[in-house]
């Protein structure tokens, strides 16, 4: 979003305010803008803006596909990772899936690094959409939500 001056003498100076909303970012980013002009020498500029947004905890993937046969177990893992300078606590939270998906939380490195493994449950067909609640220690950010989409077929029985 931008704000600026509408009207700028000739030889005067203006300002342009550039908001940035880095919710849903993380890590190195960059944005522009296009500014144009009615000075005949310079009728276009383009303002950038590059920034390193730090979050308190970065989830890879935020989301989880499970997908296949009813009689097949499909297994997928989300890692999660501090981004501040404090050890990071997770306990598991809510979860809408139980009788459709298992989890398990390990810690990979302590207090830094987490893989949260899912798992189907076999025997369980149809279509499923979810969530996992993380609680952690950080006010900053004190649940993590992972979205858990699943789509199983009926297993095929045997034909003679």
């Amino acid at each position: 979003m931008a704000s600026f001056d509408r009207a700028i003498p000739p030889g005067g100076d203006g300002r342009i305010t550039l908001t940035v909303r880095t919710k849903g970012y993380k890590g190195a980013q960059g944005w522009s803008a296009k500014v144009i002009t009615n000075d005949p020498r310079m009728n276009e500029a383009l303002l950038s803006v590059k920034a390193f947004v730090q979050v308190p905890i970065y989830v890879k993937p935020y989301y989880v596909r499970l997908y296949g046969r009813g009689d097949v177990t499909v297994t997928r893992s989300v890692e999660i990772e501090a981004g501040l300078d404090k050890p990071l606590t997770l306990k598991p939270g809510q979860c809408d899936l139980a009788g459709k998906v298992t989890y398990t939380i390990e810690e990979v490195d302590k207090g830094r690094r987490f893989k949260v493994s899912f798992a189907s449950i076999r025997g369980v067909a149809g279509s499923y959409r979810g969530f996992l609640n993380l609680e952690t220690n950080y006010e900053e950010k004190p649940v993590v939500t992972i979205r858990i989409n699943g789509q199983f077929l009926k297993a095929k029985t045997g034909q003679p």
